[in-house]
């Protein structure tokens, strides 16, 4: 859940640099290669690094697919973002994994899948604040009694350019996360049968705030047609979460660094 969290963030910060562009004439790609570090699962204390690879085309009619975030159609103005699709939700394992979030430490706790979900993103550019929604929810996977429940997310964001220059462009955003019982239960509970077969005591989460933070993100031009770009994350669990039995560290942060290709 960590890692699409923190790609969900970096969307959300580029969304600054893009308000003022209209939906391209032409198709558009993107490429994208990095590498990122941030805790195992939300709530470690453990980390982990791995790579971030990613892709986007765009065609002249707002419709796209993206390795983020799924299959949707979007509309920008000068002042107005706003994007809908479907695609996958996040997944957490109780083993240890490079490329997936998860820990050995949550053994017993049992595999969250990642199922269908669908989204709405939506941005609007108030003399250069920039206020944010992206609302996802994700259907039920009847296979998986403890981890399969549909849920619902939706965070709020508040952002600005704090810098453009020779130096490239930085932004600075605020952002709340929340989510319905559904959600706080997947993600932080811990059913009786969980508790069973885990190290952990029962835990009912109820629906509210999960966390709040603030990212801050660079951008260096390096070509016409390449970027290089680095996001810093940091978000404080709040108290459903943070309570909760398998939250080692309520404060988590997260970083990335990538370079983009865009033809």
């Amino acid at each position: 859940m960590r890692s699409k969290n923190l790609c969900l963030s970096f969307t959300s910060v580029c969304l600054l640099a893009a308000a003022d562009s209209a939906i391209a004439e032409d198709w558009k790609y993107s490429l994208k290669a990095g590498v990122s570090n941030m805790p195992r699962y939300s709530g470690s204390d453990e980390r982990m690094t791995g790579p971030v690879l990613g892709g986007k085309i765009v065609s002249p009619w707002g419709i796209f697919l993206d390795t983020d975030t799924g299959l949707g159609w979007g509309y920008k103005d000068n002042a107005l973002t706003f994007s809908t699709y479907v695609g996958a939700s996040g997944s957490r394992k109780d083993k240890n994994e490079s490329l997936h979030a998860g820990s050995k430490r949550l053994k017993g706790m049992g595999e969250i899948k990642a199922r269908a979900q669908v989204g709405i993103k939506a941005s609007y550019n108030l003399g250069g604040v920039i206020v944010g929604a992206t609302l996802e929810h994700a259907l039920k996977d009847d296979d998986h009694k403890d981890n399969g429940k549909a849920f619902t997310h939706l965070e709020l964001s508040l952002g600005t350019n704090l810098y453009k220059g020779n130096y490239g462009s930085i932004d600075a955003s605020v952002s709340s996360h929340f989510g319905d019982r559904n959600y706080l239960q997947t993600w932080y509970g811990v059913t009786t049968d969980q508790a069973a077969q885990s190290r952990f005591k029962e835990y009912k989460a109820g629906a509210g705030n999960i966390s709040n933070g603030m990212n801050l993100s660079w951008s260096l031009p390096i070509s016409e047609h390449t970027k290089f770009s680095t996001l810093l994350d940091v978000q404080y669990l709040a108290d459903e979460a943070g309570k909760s039995p398998i939250v080692e560290r309520r404060l988590q942060a997260s970083v990335m660094g990538m370079v983009e290709y865009t033809f």
